[in-house]
């Protein structure tokens, strides 16, 4: 939760603003202290207000092996010109819990079988107010981060050893409920919803359908990664409004989260070693 509160101290952090790169830095600064190897891989792009500095932060526990499975959340949050939009669940939860995923991750003393690759996406948000309102040619207002990581993934050739995603989005509302993203993979799912039954958190993996419509593992699918987005949308009542503040996220929401994707983390590079 220190985590969230930090976040929301800086206020409002669009893309290619001082607040997001005040943001960047502590998350950059919190990851290194965790003793992770971080880089920040800058880019520009074109939005419809014109062109903009991004960049993605990159965090890696070596494995095993060169097999990839990626953890991510966006950091940006999205632009309003009309009103303070705070984004406490969306991304500041996300994000606290990658942070505190790295934390554990990074404190372990046996190198996992996969290479565990944290990822914390810029320019998730559209800049216009609706995902489909503007449209830059044929590509979207939108995920300009997790699309640009792919493009990278595929200039690296590391494409071919990414087997799995797993997409942070909107998961620390205090009455946390988890139904399925239609959009996911299902194998995917199907390990983190069984690990989060077994964990005793039954009443937040549901087996309802959550229709997304996209998010920042819609360009890794398209790419044949193998992706789960964790996400409460449609019965998240605070979704882009002012009232998106702390005090709607709870820090055992989180916890559930992280906790059960930190069990999960095995039984996928087990899965993608075969």
């Amino acid at each position: 939760m220190e985590h969230v509160r930090k976040q929301i101290e800086i206020g409002p952090r669009p893309p290619d603003t001082p607040a997001l790169v005040k943001t960047r830095g502590y998350i950059v600064a919190e990851l290194k202290s965790y003793g992770l190897q971080v880089s920040t891989e800058e880019f520009n792009a074109t939005t419809p207000h014109g062109q903009k500095k991004m960049a993605n932060i990159v965090a890696e526990i070596p494995g095993e092996t060169k097999n990839l499975i990626l953890i991510t959340s966006h950091y940006d949050s999205k632009y309003f010109n009309d009103m303070t939009f705070l984004g406490a669940n969306d991304p500041a939860t996300s994000v606290a819990t990658l942070l505190e995923i790295g934390r554990v991750l990074g404190s372990a003393q046996a190198k996992p079988k996969a290479t565990y690759r944290l990822v914390f996406f810029d320019g998730e948000e559209a800049f216009c107010e609706n995902w489909d309102d503007c449209k830059n040619g044929d590509l979207p207002d939108n995920t300009y981060g997790s699309r640009q990581y792919v493009s990278q993934l595929q200039a690296k050739k590391e494409l071919p050893y990414t087997r799995a995603l797993i997409l942070l989005d909107m998961m620390g509302y205090k009455d946390l409920e988890l139904g399925r993203d239609t959009m996911s993979t299902k194998w995917l799912q199907d390990i983190i919803w069984q690990t989060g039954r077994e964990l005793g958190y039954g009443k937040v993996f549901v087996n309802r359908p959550e229709g997304v419509g996209g998010d920042d593992h819609e360009p890794f699918l398209r790419a044949g990664v193998d992706s789960v987005d964790i996400i409460q949308l449609n019965s998240y009542p605070y979704w882009h409004t002012a009232e998106d503040t702390i005090d709607k996220v709870s820090a055992q929401s989180m916890k559930i989260v992280g906790d059960t994707v930190l069990a999960s983390l095995p039984r996928i590079a087990d899965r993608v070693a075969k």
